[in-house]
């Protein structure tokens, strides 16, 4: 929604502003399918010549999170910090009862109470690696951290692909605005006996190449990348978390202490209170 109000203020105030100064939409919107044709058309060409299927997908796929924001609310952050203490309460108890679990999450009694941490394949195959690899001896913490460390940059790496290629486009739309211009002062050139208001209105057009390019990349593209990149960055903080809490684990620390410095870890403003998160782990033993 605040994507959206963001769009409507950048059109409301540069139109309007140029309305309230005298200007005429005219002559703009006459030319704005041609010069959109030329800009939009080998911007997106360029993007699909330096990019594969999967990085095309992955790139349209994403735009939605311009809108939607992160993937993870604060909820989740604390259904993950509730999910790891179960886990690890019963790796300490009994291990054996835990291969179940992590061998096959998806019919987890325990994975199934949070469907939507269930349903990301990558924060399961995080934890389950993880505490399947504790329970085969591999279990120094500061090999795993440094594993678990490169593992959530490489998929971050991976997330960030759309961004680039947004601010990519971003970084050549001015350039290809100053192309149509120059097509367009091509065209007037072509037209150089006809009336001075002829080739007012010609110049003018041609002009709007420029405008549009410049305007796309800095009140349109370049916010998006921008806002993408914040929001891959932010969900990337989940997958710490489990970094963070499972490293705490290996380290012997008590349970509620390894779910302690998760919370500590967590954003801000997903970061569930002491008391908040006290009272969803008695809920928690509770059920249990």
């Amino acid at each position: 929604m605040i994507g959206l109000i963001g769009i409507v203020i950048i059109f409301v105030m540069v139109f309007g502003g140029y309305t309230l100064a005298g200007g005429k939409l005219g002559i703009i919107l006459k030319s704005l399918p041609f010069e959109m044709i030329m800009i939009g058309g080998a911007a997106l060409g360029a993007f699909v010549l330096g990019s594969d299927v999967a990085g095309i997908k992955h790139t349209l796929k994403d735009m939605g999170k311009v809108f939607k924001g992160p993937k993870w609310k604060p909820k989740d952050y604390s259904d993950l910090l509730c999910l790891l203490f179960e886990l690890i309460r019963i790796a300490r108890s009994n291990p054996v009862a835990l291969e179940e679990h992590i061998e096959n999450p998806k019919d987890s009694s325990i994975f199934s109470k949070y469907p939507r941490i269930g349903a990301d394949k990558e924060a399961v195959a995080l934890i389950c690696d993880t505490l399947r690899s504790a329970s085969m001896n591999y279990d120094d913490p500061h090999q795993v951290e440094e594993v678990l460390e490169k593992r959530i940059e490489a998929n971050l790496h991976d997330s960030m692909h759309s961004t680039h290629a947004l601010q990519t486009i971003a970084d050549g739309l001015p350039a290809l605005g100053i192309v149509a211009a120059v097509l367009g002062v091509i065209k007037t050139m072509g037209a150089i006996d006809q009336p001075p208001e002829v080739l007012g209105k010609m110049i003018g057009g041609a002009l709007v190449g420029t405008f549009l390019g410049v305007f796309l990349a800095y009140g349109l593209v370049g916010p998006f990348a921008v806002r993408l990149k914040s929001v891959v960055e932010e969900d990337a903080h989940f997958y710490q978390l489990i970094r963070e809490v499972l490293v705490a684990n290996l380290h012997q620390h008590a349970p509620n202490i390894c779910i302690e410095v998760g919370r500590q870890n967590t954003p801000g403003h997903n970061r569930p209170s002491f008391t908040e998160l006290e009272e969803a782990l008695k809920a928690t033993k509770g059920a249990a």
